[in-house]
């Protein structure tokens, strides 16, 4: 199934990602509308042309008369949400998400929503260190990867057109994993790298470090200008993947701190050919 410009496209919650999708989708001839608590980011995102409609409560129409509604909203959020006003979303309606972590939401949606509606989850691997509507940009998804992540209750229509949703987007790369493989690879790829930045600038106190530092501090520490309240909700979903890659890097920390101090240079360089060779695969592609 293809993204057509003829679907009504409502996005839920009006976040970074939310306000961005709804950016971006506008700019592409799409009619798309949204609902968020701030009555301000509702009234931003009417003044800049980035919604046609939209309300600060669950607005009956706008949620009945949506083709595809995307969930922008932090997991317990989402999983009330669906729980309160699941009801209101018309048969025939493709739902999907932008949450990072996947088993201990996708299954419950799916459960909670009424016949007829097909939740496809989706995670944009995508973000920046502010928030809000305020900051939405097109550019965020240049170069960036999408992953889907279909169950068995998916039809392939419905996993299809959230792949085209990807691909519209401007995403570089679209993907299938399972939610549990999902959970597995964010643990590692994305929550693990949140918490090696955050450990390394609570791991010294000493004062005017900004004024010496050199890019690498920089460019490793950018993610850890953070939003706890989201980080810490995402972190505990997903605590067993996570803490298994915490104990993996621990060992491979503590592995070179223990050939540095035998003086096994060998062991070191060892690990830094690996490093570079691995690093490679990770440049982003340029788009078409």
């Amino acid at each position: 199934m293809k993204l057509t410009n003829d679907k009504k496209i409502l996005t839920v919650g009006l976040g970074l990602i939310g306000g961005s999708y709804a950016e971006t989708l506008t700019k592409k001839g799409f009619a798309v509308t949204a609902i968020d608590s701030r009555r301000e980011a509702i009234d931003y995102a009417l003044k800049k042309g980035i919604i046609a409609d939209g309300a600060d409560v669950p607005d009956r129409d706008l949620i009945k008369n949506a083709d595809i509604i995307v969930f922008a909203l932090y997991p317990h959020i989402f999983l009330d949400w669906v729980k309160n006003y699941g009801s209101l979303i018309a048969a025939g309606t493709v739902a999907t998400d932008v949450t990072g972590v996947k088993c201990s939401v996708v299954y419950e949606v799916q459960r909670m929503l009424p016949d007829g509606v097909e939740f496809i989850a989706s995670h944009p691997m995508a973000g920046r260190e502010v928030y809000g509507v305020e900051n939405s940009t097109p550019s965020i998804f240049e170069g960036a990867n999408f992953v889907v992540t279909p169950t068995d209750k998916n039809t392939e229509d419905a996993i299809s057109l959230c792949e085209d949703l990807g691909k519209t987007l401007g995403f570089a790369r679209v993907s299938r994993l399972s939610p549990e493989m999902h959970d597995d690879m964010i643990g590692f790829l994305s929550q693990l790298t949140h918490c090696i930045a955050v450990a390394l600038m609570t791991s010294c106190d000493a004062p005017d470090t900004e004024l010496y530092t050199g890019d690498s501090f920089r460019d490793l520490t950018r993610i850890a200008r953070i939003n706890e309240d989201m980080w810490t909700e995402l972190f505990m979903l997903n605590k067993e993947p996570l803490m298994r890659h915490i104990d993996l890097f621990t060992a491979e920390l503590t592995k070179l701190r223990n050939a540095l101090a035998e003086n096994d240079c060998e062991t070191m360089k060892q690990m830094m050919r690996v490093s570079t060779a691995r690093r490679a695969r990770f440049d982003k592609p340029k788009n078409n």
